[in-house]
């Protein structure tokens, strides 16, 4: 029995893929402790990773099946999967937390990857992992960080209707918006109103909502939302990372309430024409640095200090590569990225808009519905 997301043969596919890149490269083998990795080749999913107790290791060879080396609490839902070689312990284990497992999963292997570049994380505890080293000395750890996330920014068939299905929930979430939110609302509301309608047009989890809302704009979107009830001439911006199978939306849209001042209509629209730009040359070949700089070129802003204008999406909520001036990925097909131009608009306010696209062979495809051109006004005369 397998896991209803994917049939064996996606992960079959994505061995086959990573494998190909380990010979290129010349590792023996390589290994993880995140969540992402062991979600997308094995498919493994569970919210028992929001516990920091145990740590969890997959082990893929150079040729062969991976091997999982897991907490005994997991062995369950591992069976449940496409793999055959599943190892456990009984955790937390007073001095030996799977290490002696993972040593005889690796031992004969030299040259070993591990993600340790940008976007990425050591999901186990720091002197396990040099024990681990020291257990291995015939063996060196190498950087595959690079090699993964290209793996992993294409996305197949499969997982890209994963992703087209979770944004058109979330576009119906959004298209329901006058309904949801009015004037005197507390924000905290709004935030929750908009949840359980996700929740109800079809997402399966919605890990993730941020927002903020102020007169003419916002100042902060990552704080939790207050009991501030909105106000006229407020801007109410909602960011949704809404998941299906485990696939994240991530794009947001901004309101106005009663009626919204000129700066809040002409940041809209330049935010709005940034987006086209960034749409207009998104094509396999072009780079992500491009796109940064044909959004900046209509914000006018290149040179501040302003973050980066979108990034991959997927299994993460944001993934590689992002959208900035240094980034010189080259799009491909098959990559899902997001466009999320954002500028200040004056006395430390800002505002951000942001779209989920999937790159093909001609012009981008929309994965969430188009935003509106002109800044939408709720109640009263815009």
């Amino acid at each position: 029995m397998t896991l209803a997301d994917f049939p064996t043969a996606e992960f079959e596919a994505r061995l086959a893929k990573a494998q190909a890149a380990m010979h290129a490269q010349g590792l023996d083998a390589l290994l993880f402790t995140t969540e992402a990795e062991m979600r997308y080749f094995t498919g493994f999913r569970t919210l028992f990773w929001q516990s920091p107790t145990r740590p969890w290791f997959l082990v893929l060879p150079a040729s062969g099946k991976p091997v999982a080396i897991i907490p005994e609490i997991g062995a369950a839902l591992m069976r449940k999967t496409w793999l055959d070689d599943i190892r456990t312990w009984a955790s937390p284990h007073a001095d030996d937390d799977g290490v002696s497992l993972l040593v005889d999963s690796l031992n004969g292997f030299s040259k070993i990857g591990v993600m340790m570049g940008r976007e990425s994380y050591l999901r186990m505890p720091l002197a396990d992992y040099q024990k681990l080293a020291d257990r291995l000395p015939g063996a060196n750890f190498i950087n595959a960080s690079d090699l993964v996330q290209a793996l992993r920014m294409v996305k197949s068939p499969a997982e890209i209707e994963k992703t087209r299905a979770i944004c058109a929930i979330a576009s119906n979430s959004f298209a329901n918006a006058e309904n949801l939110f009015h004037e005197g609302q507390p924000l905290n509301e709004a935030f929750r109103a908009f949840k359980i309608d996700l929740l109800e047009q079809g997402a399966e989890d919605v890990p993730y909502l941020v927002g903020g809302a102020g007169q003419g704009g916002y100042a902060d979107v990552i704080s939790p939302p207050s009991t501030d009830p909105l106000r006229a001439g407020d801007v109410l911006m909602l960011d949704t990372g809404a998941t299906l199978a485990g696939y994240y939306c991530d794009f947001d849209r901004n309101y106005a309430f009663g009626h919204a001042d000129d700066t809040a209509k002409s940041a809209y629209r330049t935010l709005y024409r940034a987006t086209q730009a960034a749409l207009e040359i998104a094509r396999p070949g072009t780079r992500c640095c491009d796109l940064y700089a044909a959004m900046g070129k209509v914000i006018e802003q290149e040179g501040s200090d302003v973050g980066r204008y979108g990034h991959g999406l997927g299994i993460q909520l944001t993934e590689s590569p992002s959208i900035i001036s240094f980034d010189q990925t080259v799009l491909k097909d098959g990559m899902v990225m997001t466009l999320e131009p954002g500028m200040s608009i004056g006395s430390g306010k800002i505002m951000v808009h942001e779209e989920n696209i999937l790159i093909c062979d001609g012009p981008p495809q929309m994965l969430s519905e188009r935003a509106a051109p002109e800044l939408p006004v709720f109640g009263g005369t815009g």
